[in-house]
């Protein structure tokens, strides 16, 4: 999976970088089909904001979370796309299972 992170109106450094493959790379756990991901973050005075585009087989997850520091936002940000990644994994499982279920009741 390839990670793209990007800044706005900010500076990205290293030890940031690390945090956010680490937290976006533990979706790879869930969901093996993730192509790439974009992270853009912003800083706007006292708000920290980090979102997130999230290309999948088949879908692209978008988030964004807002957080007193860039790292609390980090952090919220990869729960809710974890949230979505196992959401549409579970809807690409459950529509092949009833795909094969409806088969069998018009036969």
């Amino acid at each position: 999976m390839q990670i793209n992170v990007s800044g706005h109106q900010m500076e990205i450094t290293d030890p940031l970088r690390a945090y956010v493959t680490e937290k976006i790379g533990r979706i790879q756990k869930h969901f093996d089909h993730v192509t790439n991901t974009n992270v853009v973050l912003h800083v706007e005075k006292n708000r920290h904001r980090a979102e997130a585009t999230l290309h999948a087989k088949g879908a692209a997850l978008h988030a964004d979370a807002e957080g007193g520091d860039m790292y609390a936002a980090l952090d919220a940000l990869a729960d809710k796309l974890d949230r979505q990644v196992l959401k549409h994994k579970e809807k690409t499982r459950d529509h092949h299972r009833e795909e094969g279920s409806i088969k069998k009741q018009l036969a």
